[in-house]
Protein backbone atom coordinates (compact mmCIF):
# COMPACT_ATOMS: atom_id res chain seq x y z
CA UNK A 1 0.00 0.00 0.00
CA UNK A 2 1.09 3.44 -0.95
CA UNK A 3 2.14 6.08 1.91
CA UNK A 4 4.28 7.42 4.46
CA UNK A 5 5.36 5.62 6.77
CA UNK A 6 4.75 7.93 10.44
CA UNK A 7 7.00 8.41 12.94
CA UNK A 8 6.82 6.06 16.42
CA UNK A 9 5.54 7.04 18.93
CA UNK A 10 6.13 5.41 22.34
CA UNK A 11 2.36 5.72 23.44
CA UNK A 12 0.82 3.99 19.88
CA UNK A 13 3.25 1.64 19.82
CA UNK A 14 0.54 -0.92 20.52
CA UNK A 15 -1.55 0.37 18.37
CA UNK A 16 0.24 1.28 15.29
CA UNK A 17 1.85 -1.31 12.45
CA UNK A 18 5.57 -0.86 11.38
CA UNK A 19 5.31 0.34 7.77
CA UNK A 20 7.11 -3.24 6.30
CA UNK A 21 5.99 -6.23 8.00
CA UNK A 22 7.62 -8.31 5.69
CA UNK A 23 11.17 -7.57 6.46
CA UNK A 24 10.70 -7.81 10.49
CA UNK A 25 12.98 -10.78 11.33
CA UNK A 26 11.34 -13.85 12.32
CA UNK A 27 12.48 -14.49 15.52
CA UNK A 28 10.84 -10.92 16.69
CA UNK A 29 7.33 -11.42 15.17
CA UNK A 30 4.80 -12.12 17.55
CA UNK A 31 2.53 -15.26 17.27
CA UNK A 32 -0.11 -14.59 14.79
CA UNK A 33 -4.05 -14.84 16.15
CA UNK A 34 -6.77 -15.88 14.73
CA UNK A 35 -8.09 -11.83 14.27
CA UNK A 36 -4.58 -10.58 12.99
CA UNK A 37 -2.75 -12.93 10.00
CA UNK A 38 0.67 -13.69 10.20
CA UNK A 39 1.64 -10.46 7.58
CA UNK A 40 0.76 -8.42 10.81
CA UNK A 41 2.98 -5.50 10.82
CA UNK A 42 5.25 -4.90 13.58
CA UNK A 43 5.21 -6.48 17.04
CA UNK A 44 3.55 -4.24 19.66
CA UNK A 45 5.68 -2.33 22.15
CA UNK A 46 4.91 -2.63 25.01
CA UNK A 47 3.47 0.37 27.24
CA UNK A 48 5.76 1.53 29.99
CA UNK A 49 4.35 0.44 33.43
CA UNK A 50 2.09 3.21 35.05
CA UNK A 51 3.79 4.11 38.45
CA UNK A 52 2.75 2.86 41.62
CA UNK A 53 -0.56 5.74 42.54
CA UNK A 54 -1.80 5.99 38.86
CA UNK A 55 -4.48 4.40 37.27
CA UNK A 56 -4.28 2.14 34.19
CA UNK A 57 -5.62 3.40 30.51
CA UNK A 58 -8.50 1.58 29.49
CA UNK A 59 -8.77 1.25 25.61
CA UNK A 60 -12.04 2.47 23.62
CA UNK A 61 -15.13 0.09 22.66
CA UNK A 62 -15.57 -1.50 19.05
CA UNK A 63 -16.56 1.15 16.43
CA UNK A 64 -20.32 0.83 15.39
CA UNK A 65 -22.46 0.91 12.39
CA UNK A 66 -19.23 -0.04 9.98
CA UNK A 67 -20.73 -0.45 6.10
CA UNK A 68 -19.80 0.39 2.38
CA UNK A 69 -20.70 3.33 1.25
CA UNK A 70 -19.79 3.24 -2.56
CA UNK A 71 -17.54 0.62 -4.60
CA UNK A 72 -15.28 0.61 -7.62
CA UNK A 73 -12.96 -1.16 -9.92
CA UNK A 74 -10.11 -0.10 -7.84
CA UNK A 75 -11.53 1.39 -4.12
CA UNK A 76 -14.15 1.10 -1.46
CA UNK A 77 -15.27 3.77 0.54
CA UNK A 78 -16.13 3.15 4.26
CA UNK A 79 -18.26 4.87 7.20
CA UNK A 80 -18.84 3.65 10.66
CA UNK A 81 -20.02 5.68 14.06
CA UNK A 82 -17.60 6.50 17.06
CA UNK A 83 -17.66 3.73 19.79
CA UNK A 84 -19.95 4.30 22.64
CA UNK A 85 -17.21 4.39 25.08
CA UNK A 86 -13.70 6.19 24.22
CA UNK A 87 -12.08 4.61 27.42
CA UNK A 88 -10.26 6.61 30.00
CA UNK A 89 -8.59 9.31 27.46
CA UNK A 90 -9.77 10.50 24.39
CA UNK A 91 -9.26 8.58 21.01
CA UNK A 92 -6.11 8.96 18.74
CA UNK A 93 -8.10 7.94 15.46
CA UNK A 94 -9.09 4.41 13.78
CA UNK A 95 -6.98 1.73 11.95
CA UNK A 96 -8.23 0.41 9.05
CA UNK A 97 -7.37 -3.12 7.63
CA UNK A 98 -8.40 -5.74 4.94
CA UNK A 99 -7.03 -9.08 3.90
CA UNK A 100 -8.56 -10.91 0.84
CA UNK A 101 -11.19 -13.28 1.48
CA UNK A 102 -10.21 -16.65 3.26
CA UNK A 103 -7.50 -15.85 4.28
CA UNK A 104 -5.88 -13.84 7.77
CA UNK A 105 -3.17 -11.52 6.63
CA UNK A 106 -4.78 -8.73 7.57
CA UNK A 107 -2.84 -5.38 6.07
CA UNK A 108 -3.47 -1.75 7.64
CA UNK A 109 -4.77 0.63 4.45
CA UNK A 110 -3.99 3.94 6.30
CA UNK A 111 -0.51 4.68 7.50
CA UNK A 112 -1.41 7.12 9.44
CA UNK A 113 -4.15 6.99 12.37
CA UNK A 114 -7.49 9.27 10.82
CA UNK A 115 -9.59 11.06 13.07
CA UNK A 116 -12.68 10.98 10.35
CA UNK A 117 -15.53 8.25 10.52
CA UNK A 118 -15.19 7.87 6.88
CA UNK A 119 -12.28 6.31 4.79
CA UNK A 120 -11.74 4.91 1.05
CA UNK A 121 -9.19 2.10 0.58
CA UNK A 122 -7.63 2.76 -2.78
CA UNK A 123 -5.72 1.12 -5.53
CA UNK A 124 -7.03 -2.30 -5.27
CA UNK A 125 -7.14 -4.78 -7.86
CA UNK A 126 -10.34 -5.68 -9.32
CA UNK A 127 -12.27 -9.21 -8.85
CA UNK A 128 -10.51 -9.50 -5.07
CA UNK A 129 -12.93 -10.32 -2.43
CA UNK A 130 -11.79 -8.26 0.87
CA UNK A 131 -12.75 -8.62 4.44
CA UNK A 132 -12.67 -5.21 6.44
CA UNK A 133 -12.56 -4.16 9.62
CA UNK A 134 -11.81 -1.44 11.78
CA UNK A 135 -10.42 -0.62 15.05
CA UNK A 136 -10.60 2.82 17.55
CA UNK A 137 -6.93 2.98 19.09
CA UNK A 138 -6.32 5.76 22.20
CA UNK A 139 -3.17 5.64 24.83
CA UNK A 140 -4.88 2.72 26.44
CA UNK A 141 -4.37 0.40 23.56
CA UNK A 142 -6.68 -0.92 20.63
CA UNK A 143 -10.59 -1.70 20.54
CA UNK A 144 -12.54 -5.07 19.64
CA UNK A 145 -12.59 -4.35 15.44
CA UNK A 146 -15.71 -3.79 13.87
CA UNK A 147 -15.86 -6.43 10.77
CA UNK A 148 -18.35 -6.49 7.64
CA UNK A 149 -20.52 -9.50 7.85
CA UNK A 150 -19.97 -9.98 4.30
CA UNK A 151 -17.09 -9.34 2.22
CA UNK A 152 -16.75 -6.98 -0.65
CA UNK A 153 -16.14 -7.49 -4.24
CA UNK A 154 -13.96 -4.86 -5.83
CA UNK A 155 -15.80 -4.43 -8.95
CA UNK A 156 -16.81 -0.92 -10.91
CA UNK A 157 -20.47 -0.80 -10.43
CA UNK A 158 -21.98 0.88 -13.70
CA UNK A 159 -25.63 2.00 -11.96
CA UNK A 160 -26.38 1.92 -8.54
CA UNK A 161 -29.52 0.05 -7.75
CA UNK A 162 -32.62 1.94 -7.55
CA UNK A 163 -36.35 0.94 -7.19
CA UNK A 164 -38.78 3.21 -9.32
CA UNK A 165 -42.04 2.77 -8.04
CA UNK A 166 -45.01 3.66 -10.40
CA UNK A 167 -47.22 6.51 -8.41
CA UNK A 168 -50.23 4.96 -8.06
CA UNK A 169 -48.00 2.44 -5.67
CA UNK A 170 -46.54 5.35 -3.73
CA UNK A 171 -49.95 4.98 -1.26
CA UNK A 172 -52.14 2.26 -0.42
CA UNK A 173 -52.95 -0.15 -3.24
CA UNK A 174 -57.08 -0.85 -2.98
CA UNK A 175 -58.26 -4.05 -5.15
CA UNK A 176 -61.63 -6.06 -4.36
CA UNK A 177 -61.34 -9.36 -3.01
CA UNK A 178 -61.01 -12.23 -5.73
CA UNK A 179 -59.85 -9.89 -8.21
CA UNK A 180 -56.13 -10.21 -9.59
CA UNK A 181 -53.00 -8.33 -8.18
CA UNK A 182 -50.73 -7.71 -11.41
CA UNK A 183 -47.57 -5.34 -10.00
CA UNK A 184 -44.96 -4.10 -12.61
CA UNK A 185 -42.21 -2.37 -10.70
CA UNK A 186 -38.98 -1.07 -12.81
CA UNK A 187 -35.79 -0.59 -11.00
CA UNK A 188 -31.93 0.05 -12.11
CA UNK A 189 -28.84 -1.03 -11.65
CA UNK A 190 -25.24 -2.77 -13.11
CA UNK A 191 -24.30 -5.12 -12.99
CA UNK A 192 -28.15 -6.68 -12.36
CA UNK A 193 -29.01 -6.65 -9.04
CA UNK A 194 -30.55 -9.06 -6.68
CA UNK A 195 -34.17 -8.64 -6.15
CA UNK A 196 -35.72 -10.03 -2.95
CA UNK A 197 -39.39 -9.98 -1.87
CA UNK A 198 -40.93 -10.22 1.67
CA UNK A 199 -44.48 -9.24 3.78
CA UNK A 200 -44.36 -8.12 6.91
CA UNK A 201 -40.48 -9.32 7.37
CA UNK A 202 -41.44 -12.88 6.71
CA UNK A 203 -40.81 -14.95 3.30
CA UNK A 204 -43.87 -14.47 0.52
CA UNK A 205 -46.04 -17.72 0.52
CA UNK A 206 -45.36 -19.27 -3.03
CA UNK A 207 -48.83 -21.14 -3.17
CA UNK A 208 -50.61 -17.47 -3.13
CA UNK A 209 -48.23 -15.33 -4.35
CA UNK A 210 -46.00 -15.62 -7.85
CA UNK A 211 -42.61 -12.69 -8.60
CA UNK A 212 -41.10 -12.87 -11.93
CA UNK A 213 -37.88 -11.13 -11.85
CA UNK A 214 -36.33 -9.72 -15.10
CA UNK A 215 -33.24 -7.06 -15.92
CA UNK A 216 -34.62 -3.76 -15.34
CA UNK A 217 -38.42 -4.79 -13.87
CA UNK A 218 -39.78 -7.04 -11.31
CA UNK A 219 -43.46 -8.43 -11.53
CA UNK A 220 -45.96 -9.56 -8.41
CA UNK A 221 -49.08 -11.17 -9.29
CA UNK A 222 -51.73 -12.77 -7.07
CA UNK A 223 -54.18 -14.51 -9.28
CA UNK A 224 -56.90 -14.64 -6.66
CA UNK A 225 -56.61 -11.54 -4.24
CA UNK A 226 -57.96 -12.85 -0.45
CA UNK A 227 -58.77 -10.26 2.10
CA UNK A 228 -55.49 -12.34 3.97
CA UNK A 229 -53.20 -10.93 1.12
CA UNK A 230 -53.26 -7.47 2.89
CA UNK A 231 -49.96 -5.86 4.12
CA UNK A 232 -47.25 -4.17 3.91
CA UNK A 233 -44.70 -5.90 1.03
CA UNK A 234 -40.99 -5.26 1.19
CA UNK A 235 -39.35 -4.71 -2.22
CA UNK A 236 -35.36 -5.37 -2.50
CA UNK A 237 -32.78 -4.39 -5.03
CA UNK A 238 -29.44 -5.17 -4.23
CA UNK A 239 -25.49 -4.97 -5.72
CA UNK A 240 -22.95 -6.32 -3.05
CA UNK A 241 -23.28 -3.85 -0.56
CA UNK A 242 -25.07 -1.27 -2.32
CA UNK A 243 -28.96 -1.55 -1.64
CA UNK A 244 -31.92 0.06 -2.25
CA UNK A 245 -35.83 -1.19 -0.56
CA UNK A 246 -39.84 -0.03 -0.91
CA UNK A 247 -42.58 -0.90 0.73
CA UNK A 248 -45.68 -1.98 -1.16
CA UNK A 249 -48.79 -0.79 1.06
CA UNK A 250 -51.81 -3.52 -0.15
CA UNK A 251 -55.32 -3.93 1.00
CA UNK A 252 -57.89 -6.23 -0.48
CA UNK A 253 -61.21 -5.22 0.69
CA UNK A 254 -65.09 -6.47 0.59
CA UNK A 255 -68.40 -6.29 0.74
CA UNK A 256 -68.97 -4.87 4.57
CA UNK A 257 -71.21 -6.29 7.15
CA UNK A 258 -75.04 -5.09 7.72
CA UNK A 259 -75.58 -2.52 10.02
CA UNK A 260 -76.86 -3.30 13.39
CA UNK A 261 -79.40 -2.65 16.16
CA UNK A 262 -81.70 -0.66 13.94
CA UNK A 263 -84.72 0.19 15.69
CA UNK A 264 -87.51 2.92 15.32
CA UNK A 265 -87.31 5.89 17.43
CA UNK A 266 -90.25 7.89 16.94
CA UNK A 267 -93.31 8.05 14.53
CA UNK A 268 -95.20 11.20 14.22
CA UNK A 269 -97.34 13.28 11.56
CA UNK A 270 -95.49 11.92 8.33
CA UNK A 271 -92.06 11.18 9.96
CA UNK A 272 -90.45 8.23 11.25
CA UNK A 273 -87.03 8.54 12.98
CA UNK A 274 -84.73 5.66 12.62
CA UNK A 275 -81.51 4.95 14.50
CA UNK A 276 -78.84 1.97 14.08
CA UNK A 277 -75.41 0.59 14.73
CA UNK A 278 -72.31 0.64 12.75
CA UNK A 279 -71.36 -3.01 11.17
CA UNK A 280 -68.86 -4.77 13.15
CA UNK A 281 -67.08 -5.57 9.50
CA UNK A 282 -66.57 -2.60 7.45
CA UNK A 283 -65.05 -4.85 4.42
CA UNK A 284 -61.33 -4.00 5.43
CA UNK A 285 -61.92 -0.05 4.00
CA UNK A 286 -63.87 2.69 5.30
CA UNK A 287 -67.59 3.12 5.21
CA UNK A 288 -69.28 5.45 2.25
CA UNK A 289 -72.41 5.63 4.12
CA UNK A 290 -75.58 4.00 4.35
CA UNK A 291 -78.92 3.35 2.00
CA UNK A 292 -81.75 3.27 3.60
CA UNK A 293 -85.07 1.96 2.37
CA UNK A 294 -88.90 1.43 2.90
CA UNK A 295 -91.72 -0.80 2.37
CA UNK A 296 -95.55 -0.19 2.75
CA UNK A 297 -97.78 -3.25 3.49
CA UNK A 298 -100.23 -3.38 0.96
CA UNK A 299 -97.52 -3.18 -1.95
CA UNK A 300 -94.65 -5.13 -0.34
CA UNK A 301 -91.82 -3.34 -2.54
CA UNK A 302 -89.10 -1.62 -1.43
CA UNK A 303 -88.51 1.80 -2.48
CA UNK A 304 -84.75 4.11 -1.98
CA UNK A 305 -85.64 7.10 -0.01
CA UNK A 306 -81.67 7.89 1.06
CA UNK A 307 -78.42 6.96 -0.21
CA UNK A 308 -74.90 7.99 1.18
CA UNK A 309 -76.64 8.78 4.51
CA UNK A 310 -73.21 9.22 6.52
CA UNK A 311 -74.45 9.43 10.08
CA UNK A 312 -76.15 6.40 11.24
CA UNK A 313 -79.31 8.16 12.33
CA UNK A 314 -81.80 9.70 9.47
CA UNK A 315 -85.64 11.23 9.43
CA UNK A 316 -88.04 9.47 6.32
CA UNK A 317 -90.48 11.89 5.73
CA UNK A 318 -93.98 12.43 2.95
CA UNK A 319 -95.12 9.40 4.42
CA UNK A 320 -98.76 8.49 3.47
CA UNK A 321 -101.46 8.60 6.20
CA UNK A 322 -103.31 5.19 6.88
CA UNK A 323 -100.33 3.41 5.18
CA UNK A 324 -97.87 0.85 7.29
CA UNK A 325 -94.18 0.97 6.96
CA UNK A 326 -90.92 -1.41 7.08
CA UNK A 327 -87.40 0.15 6.84
CA UNK A 328 -84.08 -1.71 6.28
CA UNK A 329 -80.88 -0.39 5.92
CA UNK A 330 -77.54 -1.45 3.65
CA UNK A 331 -73.78 -0.30 4.42
CA UNK A 332 -71.84 0.98 1.79
CA UNK A 333 -67.88 1.35 1.01
CA UNK A 334 -65.82 0.64 -2.02
CA UNK A 335 -66.40 -2.68 -2.75
CA UNK A 336 -70.72 -1.93 -2.84
CA UNK A 337 -73.15 -2.74 -0.63
CA UNK A 338 -73.57 -4.87 2.43
CA UNK A 339 -75.06 -8.80 0.62
CA UNK A 340 -77.54 -8.15 3.59
CA UNK A 341 -80.04 -5.37 5.56
CA UNK A 342 -80.60 -4.94 9.17
CA UNK A 343 -84.72 -4.44 9.16
CA UNK A 344 -87.12 -3.18 11.32
CA UNK A 345 -88.86 -5.65 13.76
CA UNK A 346 -91.76 -3.54 14.11
CA UNK A 347 -94.35 -1.63 11.48
CA UNK A 348 -94.15 1.92 11.51
CA UNK A 349 -98.39 3.10 11.90
CA UNK A 350 -98.89 6.49 9.78
CA UNK A 351 -102.42 7.14 11.56
CA UNK A 352 -105.09 9.45 10.46
CA UNK A 353 -105.41 12.30 12.68
CA UNK A 354 -108.23 12.81 14.37
CA UNK A 355 -110.02 16.33 12.91
CA UNK A 356 -113.59 17.20 14.16
CA UNK A 357 -115.42 19.78 11.53
CA UNK A 358 -116.57 22.88 12.82
CA UNK A 359 -118.69 24.34 10.29
CA UNK A 360 -118.42 28.45 10.37
CA UNK A 361 -121.36 30.23 11.06
CA UNK A 362 -122.20 32.96 8.42
CA UNK A 363 -125.91 34.40 7.65
CA UNK A 364 -127.67 32.88 4.26
CA UNK A 365 -128.64 35.27 1.74
CA UNK A 366 -132.70 35.20 1.35
CA UNK A 367 -133.69 34.90 -2.20
CA UNK A 368 -137.56 34.74 -1.59
CA UNK A 369 -139.33 36.97 -3.96
CA UNK A 370 -142.79 37.13 -5.31
CA UNK A 371 -143.52 36.24 -9.09
CA UNK A 372 -142.61 38.89 -11.29
CA UNK A 373 -142.83 38.45 -15.36
CA UNK A 374 -140.24 39.42 -17.21
CA UNK A 375 -141.59 38.83 -20.51
CA UNK A 376 -145.04 39.51 -21.08
CA UNK A 377 -147.56 37.74 -23.36
CA UNK A 378 -147.70 39.06 -26.69
CA UNK A 379 -151.13 39.65 -28.94
CA UNK A 380 -151.30 37.05 -31.52
CA UNK A 381 -153.63 36.34 -34.60
CA UNK A 382 -153.60 33.44 -36.24
CA UNK A 383 -155.54 31.13 -39.12
CA UNK A 384 -158.47 28.32 -38.25
CA UNK A 385 -156.79 24.77 -37.81
CA UNK A 386 -153.38 26.16 -37.27
CA UNK A 387 -151.40 25.32 -33.94
CA UNK A 388 -150.36 28.43 -32.08
CA UNK A 389 -148.16 29.20 -28.61
CA UNK A 390 -148.68 31.83 -26.58
CA UNK A 391 -145.19 32.53 -24.27
CA UNK A 392 -144.27 34.71 -21.39
CA UNK A 393 -141.35 34.46 -18.65
CA UNK A 394 -141.81 35.22 -14.56
CA UNK A 395 -139.27 34.76 -12.24
CA UNK A 396 -140.07 33.82 -8.41
CA UNK A 397 -138.94 32.49 -5.05
CA UNK A 398 -140.49 29.33 -3.76
CA UNK A 399 -141.23 28.11 -7.18
CA UNK A 400 -144.75 29.50 -8.52
CA UNK A 401 -147.74 27.99 -9.38
CA UNK A 402 -148.65 28.48 -13.27
CA UNK A 403 -152.05 29.25 -14.05
CA UNK A 404 -153.45 29.90 -17.71
CA UNK A 405 -157.30 31.45 -17.79
CA UNK A 406 -159.28 32.25 -20.88
CA UNK A 407 -161.77 35.15 -20.99
CA UNK A 408 -161.36 34.95 -16.47
CA UNK A 409 -162.13 31.61 -16.80
CA UNK A 410 -159.72 28.90 -15.56
CA UNK A 411 -158.56 26.83 -18.29
CA UNK A 412 -158.49 22.79 -16.69
CA UNK A 413 -157.33 19.24 -17.82
CA UNK A 414 -158.49 19.98 -21.56
CA UNK A 415 -156.69 18.16 -24.39
CA UNK A 416 -157.34 21.07 -26.56
CA UNK A 417 -154.52 22.84 -24.50
CA UNK A 418 -150.68 22.32 -23.22
CA UNK A 419 -149.30 24.26 -20.91
CA UNK A 420 -145.55 23.93 -19.74
CA UNK A 421 -143.32 25.71 -18.01
CA UNK A 422 -139.32 25.20 -18.01
CA UNK A 423 -136.78 27.09 -16.20
CA UNK A 424 -139.22 30.39 -15.37
CA UNK A 425 -140.67 30.13 -19.67
CA UNK A 426 -144.63 29.46 -19.59
CA UNK A 427 -146.09 28.27 -22.92
CA UNK A 428 -149.40 27.66 -23.91
CA UNK A 429 -150.31 25.50 -27.24
CA UNK A 430 -154.05 25.65 -28.37
CA UNK A 431 -154.14 22.82 -30.88
CA UNK A 432 -156.06 23.66 -33.85
CA UNK A 433 -158.04 26.49 -32.81
CA UNK A 434 -161.38 27.77 -34.13
CA UNK A 435 -163.06 31.32 -34.27
CA UNK A 436 -164.31 30.22 -30.75
CA UNK A 437 -161.21 30.23 -29.23
CA UNK A 438 -160.53 33.60 -29.70
CA UNK A 439 -160.48 35.62 -26.66
CA UNK A 440 -158.37 37.49 -24.18
CA UNK A 441 -156.14 34.38 -22.66
CA UNK A 442 -154.49 35.39 -18.88
CA UNK A 443 -151.18 33.95 -17.30
CA UNK A 444 -151.35 33.85 -13.50
CA UNK A 445 -148.01 32.78 -11.23
CA UNK A 446 -148.91 32.51 -7.56
CA UNK A 447 -146.54 32.06 -4.83
CA UNK A 448 -146.57 32.16 -0.98
CA UNK A 449 -145.38 35.97 -1.23
CA UNK A 450 -147.72 36.98 -3.69
CA UNK A 451 -149.17 36.64 -7.37
CA UNK A 452 -148.84 38.74 -10.56
CA UNK A 453 -150.40 38.10 -14.31
CA UNK A 454 -150.17 39.09 -18.11
CA UNK A 455 -152.82 39.23 -20.20
CA UNK A 456 -152.97 38.86 -24.21
CA UNK A 457 -155.57 38.80 -27.26
CA UNK A 458 -155.61 35.93 -29.49
CA UNK A 459 -157.96 36.15 -32.96
CA UNK A 460 -159.08 33.23 -35.03
CA UNK A 461 -159.26 34.18 -38.61
CA UNK A 462 -161.90 32.46 -40.87
CA UNK A 463 -160.14 30.66 -43.57
CA UNK A 464 -161.95 31.88 -47.27
CA UNK A 465 -164.10 29.36 -49.28
CA UNK A 466 -163.45 28.30 -53.18
CA UNK A 467 -166.36 30.51 -54.49
CA UNK A 468 -165.35 33.28 -52.72
CA UNK A 469 -161.99 32.87 -53.97
CA UNK A 470 -163.50 32.30 -57.18
CA UNK A 471 -165.43 36.13 -57.30
CA UNK A 472 -161.83 37.64 -55.79
CA UNK A 473 -159.83 36.18 -58.83
CA UNK A 474 -162.71 37.39 -61.47
CA UNK A 475 -162.74 40.63 -59.96
CA UNK A 476 -159.09 41.19 -60.36
CA UNK A 477 -159.25 39.76 -63.85
CA UNK A 478 -161.67 42.75 -64.96
CA UNK A 479 -160.14 45.76 -63.45
CA UNK A 480 -157.35 44.61 -65.13
CA UNK A 481 -159.05 44.71 -68.06
CA UNK A 482 -160.64 48.11 -67.84
CA UNK A 483 -156.95 49.51 -66.78
CA UNK A 484 -156.20 48.69 -70.03
CA UNK A 485 -158.44 49.81 -72.28
CA UNK A 486 -158.41 53.08 -70.43
CA UNK A 487 -154.76 53.43 -71.40
CA UNK A 488 -154.96 52.69 -74.94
Amino acid sequence: MPGKEPDPDPQLAQATPAAEPAEAPAAEAAPASPAEGALQPEPQVPAAAPERGEAKAEPPSCPLHLAVEDVNDNSVSLTWKAPEQEGSTDLDGYLVECCKDGTADWVAANKELVLSTRYTIRNLTSGDRLQIRVKAVNAGGVSVPAVLEQPVVIREILEHPKIRVPRHLRQTYIQPAGEVVNLLIPFQGKPRPQVSWSKDGQPLDPKRVTVRNGDRDTIFFIRKAERSDSGQYQLSVKIDRLEDKATIDIRVIEQPGPPENLKLVDVWGFNVALEWSPPKDNGNTALKGYMVQKSDRKSGQWFTVLERCPRPSCTVSDLIIGNSYSFRVFSENACGYSAMAAVTTELAHIRKPEIAYKPEKYSGRDFSEPPKFTQPLADRSTTRGYNTQLFCCVRAFPKPKIIWLKNQTEIREDPKYIAVINEGVCSLEIRKPSPFDGGVYTCKAVNPLGEASVDCRLDVKEYPSEGRVAGLMKKKTNTAAWSEVATR
